[in-house]
C-alpha cells in the first residue's frame, strides 16, 4: 500500500452498531448504481437503462405475443418505449404484503428480485431474469411513467426516483367479508384502437449521471440493429427528435444477416461468400436448445466471435463459445487431416488457426439460463455446450462436404495461418532471447523507481525525442516512466503476426510492458498500472495515437478492457492577461479558449437595446449577457453541424429571426418567400414542395456554386431538433434586443469603448476582438514547445492534469472502424473521409 493510500487509526474511529445500515426497496441502486447497469460516468450505465426496458418487450417478441417496439429519444433526453406486446398485468395482487396492497406493475417497477420472468409459464424464454431491469430504471431516473394498455382499458403509474407519486388508494371488501386497502393502477379510459402492449417513459436522473446524460443514437442503434437480426420478423423503430434521425429496424435472415452486415461494413473480402449458417433445437440434459449460427472467414486476420444467449450478449463468452469452439477446430482439423494438407505443409494446426479471420455469431434460446453474474457477461449452462457441439459438429460436416470449392479455400487459409504463427513464434523467440542476455528492457526507457507497486506506476508512450527529454525530467521519477517513440509505428491493422516483432519500435514498446504479446501475452506481468499515450496536438501526434490504439485494441485488448490505458491531454494554449501577468492560465481546446474570451468579453460590458447608455443596471449585463453570447456559439454549432444537409445560410438567416413553418403548404410556402427574402441572393432558389410518400411539406433549397445547383432540404424532422431550437432562440434574442439604436459599451482599464451593433453576431465579434486585445497567447502545437516544468505540471502531475480513458463500449463498432480506417482499401477510407470531412472544425495543415 502506497503513503497517500495509508490511514492513520484514531483511539476511536466510529465504528459501532450505528454504522450498520439497512438499505430498504430500491434505495441500494441509487447508493450503489454501478452494481446494477455498469459504469455510471462513462455512457454505458445511461444507455443500459434503455437496453433493459428493451430487453422486456423483446422478451415479449420472444413468447411470440409482440412485433413492434417503437424506442424514442426526446429533447430533454427522456426516453420512451412502446410495445405491442401483452401489456404488464395491472391487477391488484392480493398475496402482497406491502399496505395498501399494490398491482402487479407496480411492485415490479418497486422492488428487486420481482417480475415474470420466475415462473416458466409466462415466459419460455427471456434474456430477463433475475427481476431487477426495470425496476433499476426506475430507481434511477427523475421520473418514470409506465402506461399499460390492456383488456381494452389504459392504465397509468407515476414514479419520482423510484417511489410511486399521487397514490390512488382505496378500500375493498374481500369475499371473506375483510376489508382490505389497495392502490390499483390509475384507469385512463380506453385504449386507443383497443390496442394492447406496455409504454414505458423515464427521465434519468442527472444526480446519477451526473456529467453525461446524453443519449448517443449510434450506440443505441448499434444495440437495437443486434436484437432485430437476432430475432428474424422483430419490427424495431428507432426515433431521435433531438436530430430528426430515424432507423426503421427488420431482418428477416437471423443471424446469417448479421454476419454478412458485419462484414460489409468492413469491407472484408469473404473466402466463403454465403455464411455458413445453421439452425436448430436439440435436448440436452432434457432442456431445449435453440441454437443459430453463422460463420463467415475473410481474407483478414482478426477474430470477431459474438455471443448471445436470449439476445444477452456474452463478452466473456461461455458453455456456448467453448462448445463452438471445440466442435469447429475438431470439425476442420479432421477435414484438412483427411485431405492430408497438414503433413503437406509440415505444419501443426492449432485452434486459434481455424479462427483467423472469422466473423461469426452465435445465438443460442435456453430457458432459465445461468450467468456468472447479473451483467450476464457470461453463460455457465452447462446443458448448452453438448448442444451446440452436437449442431456444430453435423452441419459444419456437411456445409464441408457438399461445398468442396469453398472447402478448399478456407482449408489453404488455415494452413498459412498456420505457417504465419509458426513464423511468428520464432520471432517472439528472438524476443526471448534478448530479454534473458540483458536486453530485457528497451535502452530508452526512462523507468520509474524500483520498489514503487507496478499497479502505481505509469508509462508515458513520448511522440520523440525532444519530448522525450522534457518529460523525462518533468516527471516524478518514482512512479513515471518515460519511452519515447521514433517516428510512427507499425500500422498493425495491416501486418500478419510474423511481421509484428520484426518493428524495433513494437519490440521496445512490448519489452517495456513486460506483458509479452500474441500467445506469450500474460496481464499479469504488466508492470505499470497506467500506459498514458501522450503525443502532440497536431495531425502526425493523432496519427501515432491512433497507430498505438489500433496495437492495443488488436493485439492486447485486455489493457483497455481493464482499463489501463489512457490518452494524455495536454493544453493546446497558454494565455495570461496583460493588466494581470500574475494570472497565467492553460487551456485544453479550443473550447476552454472560448469559454475564457467570453469571461473577458463580458466583463465590464453592457448592452442598451435603447441608444441611451446610462447606468450599468439598466442594461443587460454578467449572467444575461454571457448567456446571449453562450447562445449565439450554440446556434454557430448547429450551423456547422447541419451545414452539409440545409444551406448554411438558410440555417444563418433562421438564427437570425426568420422563422420557419410546414404544418401546411400555405405556411411552407410563406417559409419558402421569408427564406428567400432573407438571403436576397440571386444563386439560391427554394420552394416549398410535398413529400411523395407521407404528403409533408418541406423546403428545397437549390444553390449554384460555379453554375451547378447543389441541393438541400429543410424539412420537418429537423424542426423538431435541439438544434433548430438553439437557432430560434438566438433568433428570437437577436429581433428582441437588436436595433438601429443598440449600442454595446465597455470598461478597459477605466476607459469607456462603445460600438453600435446591429446583431448578436457583431456584437460577439467586437467584444471577442477587445478580448484577444487583452491576453497574450500562445499556441502549443507540440509537446517540445513546452519546457520541462510545464509539461511536467499541466500534463504530468496527477493532481491537475486531465486524461482520457479509453474503453470498448462497442467492440464490433470499434472493430469495424479500425479495419475501415487502418486497413488496406484506400477507396473506401476515401469515402469515408469524403463523406464526414464537413465534420471537421480545427484542420492542421
Amino acid at each position: 500500500m502506497t503513503e497517500e493510500l495509508k490511514q492513520t487509526p484514531t483511539e476511536d474511529s466510529g465504528y459501532n452498531a450505528s454504522s450498520i445500515q439497512i438499505l430498504e426497496g430500491l434505495e441500494a441502486v441509487r447508493k450503489r448504481p454501478g452494481m446494477y447497469i455498469g459504469d455510471t460516468d462513462d455512457g454505458s450505465g445511461l444507455h443500459q437503462l434503455v437496453y433493459e426496458v428493451v430487453d422486456n418487450s423483446i422478451d415479449e417478441v420472444l413468447a411470440g405475443f409482440a412485433k413492434d417496439v417503437v424506442i424514442t429519444i426526446h429533447n430533454d433526453e427522456s426516453i420512451s418505449v412502446l410495445d405491442d406486446g401483452r401489456g404488464i398485468p395491472n391487477e391488484v395482487k392480493f398475496d402482497d404484503k406491502h399496505k395498501p396492497k399494490r398491482s402487479a406493475a407496480e411492485i415490479a417497477l418497486t422492488e428487486l428480485h420481482a417480475g415474470g420472468k420466475f415462473n416458466e409459464n409466462s415466459y419460455k424464454i427471456s434474456g430477463g431474469l433475475h427481476g431487477v431491469g426495470v425496476s433499476c430504471v426506475n430507481a434511477l431516473s427523475t421520473w418514470l411513467r409506465l402506461t399499460v394498455y390492456r383488456d381494452g382499458r389504459a392504465y397509468r403509474l407515476n414514479f419520482e426516483k423510484g417511489k410511486v407519486v399521487n397514490r390512488k388508494i382505496e378500500t375493498v371488501k374481500l369475499p371473506s367479508g375483510e376489508e382490505v386497502t389497495i392502490s390499483p393502477m390509475e384507469d385512463i379510459g380506453p385504449s386507443p384502437d383497443h390496442k394492447s402492449g406496455t409504454l414505458v417513459e423515464f427521465l434519468p436522473d442527472s444526480e446519477i449521471f451526473k456529467n453525461v446524460l446524453h443519449f448517443n443514437y449510434d450506440t443505441l442503434l448499434n444495440r437495437l440493429r443486434e436484437l432485430s437480426f437476432l430475432n428474424s420478423g422483430a419490427h424495431i423503430i428507432l426515433i431521435d427528435e433531438r436530430t430528426g434521425r430515424e432507423a426503421d429496424l427488420k431482418s428477416e435472415n437471423g443471424v446469417r444477416g448479421f454476419v454478412k452486415y458485419l462484414n460489409e461494413q468492413a469491407d472484408r473480402t469473404p473466402v466463403n461468400p454465403e455464411p455458413f449458417h445453421a439452425i436448430k433445437t436439440v435436448y440436452s440434459q432434457d432442456v431445449p436448445v435453440s441454437v443459430e449460427v453463422a460463420m463467415q472467414w475473410h481474407n483478414g486476420y482478426n477474430e470477431v466471435l459474438d455471443a448471445y444467449t436470449n439476445n444477452i450478449h456474452q463478452r466473456d463468452g461461455g458453455t456456448h463459445v467453448t462448445g463452438l469452439r471445440n466442435a469447429m477446430t475438431r470439425v476442420l482439423k479432421n477435414y484438412i487431416s483427411a485431405a492430408g494438407m497438414d503433413k503437406k505443409a509440415k505444419v501443426e494446426l492449432d485452434p486459434l488457426d481455424m479462427r483467423e479471420g472469422l466473423t461469426c455469431v452465435l445465438s443460442v434460446k435456453v430457458p432459465q439460463p445461468k450467468f456468472s453474474s447479473q451483467t450476464k457477461d457470461k453463460l455457465v449452462s452447462s446443458e448448452v455446450r453438448p448442444a451446440v457441439e452436437e449442431v456444430i459438429n453435423s452441419e459444419l460436416t456437411a456445409y464441408l462436404e457438399e461445398n468442396p470449392d469453398i472447402a478448399q479455400k478456407l482449408c489453404e487459409k488455415i494452413v498459412a495461418a498456420a505457417k504465419a504463427r509458426e513464423a511468428a513464434r520464432k520471432a517472439r523467440n528472438v524476443v526471448r532471447k534478448s530479454a534473458l542476455n540483458g536486453g530485457g528492457l528497451p535502452g530508452k526507457l526512462a523507468d520509474c523507481a524500483k520498489g514503487t507497486p507496478s499497479s502505481e506506476c505509469e508509462l508515458f508512450l513520448v511522440e520523440g525525442d525532444s519530448a522525450g527529454g522534457s518529460a523525462k525530467v518533468g516527471r516524478n521519477s518514482k512512479f513515471q516512466a518515460i519511452l519515447p517513440l521514433r517516428g510512427k509505428i507499425l500500422n498493425v491493422e495491416k501486418a500478419s503476426a510474423d511481421k509484428l516483432l520484426d518493428s524495433e519500435q513494437i519490440k521496445n514498446l512490448v519489452m517495456a510492458l513486460g506483458t509479452g504479446i500474441d500467445r506469450d501475452f500474460n496481464i499479469e506481468n504488466l508492470r505499470y498500472g497506467r500506459v498514458i499515450i501522450m503525443t502532440d496536438a497536431d495531425v502526425d501526434g493523432a496519427h501515432i495515437c491512433t497507430l498505438l490504439l489500433t496495437f492495443f485494441f488488436r493485439q492486447m485488448p485486455q489493457l483497455i478492457e481493464q482499463g489501463h490505458v489512457y490518452i494524455a491531454q495536454p493544453p493546446l494554449y497558454k494565455v495570461q492577461r496583460k493588466s494581470r501577468k500574475s494570472d497565467e492560465r492553460y487551456l485544453k481546446d479550443d473550447k476552454e479558449l472560448a469559454h475564457f474570451l467570453r469571461d473577458i468579453a463580458t466583463e465590464d460590458a453592457v448592452l442598451f437595446t435603447d441608444g441611451v447608455v446610462s447606468a450599468p443596471e439598466n442594461g443587460i449585463r454578467g449572467t444575461r449577457l454571457d448567456n446571449l453570447l453562450l447562445a449565439y456559439q450554440a446556434a454557430n454549432d448547429a450551423i456547422s453541424v447541419n451545414s452539409r444537409f440545409i444551406d448554411s445560410e438558410v440555417l444563418r438567416a433562421i438564427s437570425n429571426g426568420t422563422e420557419v413553418h410546414l404544418d401546411t403548404e400555405a405556411e411552407a410556402r410563406e417559409s419558402a418567400q421569408k427564406l428567400s427574402d432573407a438571403l436576397h441572393d440571386p444563386n439560391v432558389t427554394i420552394e416549398a414542395t410535398q413529400d411523395a410518400e407521407d404528403a409533408s411539406w418541406h423546403l428545397k433549397i437549390a444553390r449554384k456554386v460555379y453554375g451547378t445547383p447543389h441541393y438541400t432540404q429543410l424539412d420537418r424532422k429537423f424542426l423538431q431538433t435541439k438544434e433548430y431550437a438553439e437557432l430560434v432562440e438566438n433568433g428570437k434574442s437577436q429581433k428582441s434586443l437588436f436595433n438601429p439604436n443598440t449600442k454595446i459599451v465597455k470598461t478597459i482599464n477605466g476607459k469607456v469603448r462603445e460600438k453600435a451593433v446591429q446583431s448578436i453576431g457583431e456584437m460577439y465579434d467586437w467584444l471577442t476582438s477587445l478580448a484577444y486585445e487583452g491576453i497574450t497567447l500562445q499556441r502549443f502545437k507540440g509537446l517540445g514547445e513546452m519546457n520541462a516544468d510545464e509539461l511536467g505540471h499541466t500534463t504530468m502531475d496527477r493532481k491537475v492534469r486531465r486524461m482520457l480513458k479509453v474503453s470498448i463500449q462497442d467492440a464490433a463498432r470499434a472493430d469495424e472502424v479500425f479495419d475501415r480506417l487502418m486497413g488496406d482499401d484506400v477507396p473506401r477510407r476515401r469515402q469515408y473521409i469524403e463523406e464526414n470531412a464537413h465534420r471537421v472544425s480545427n484542420l492542421d495543415i
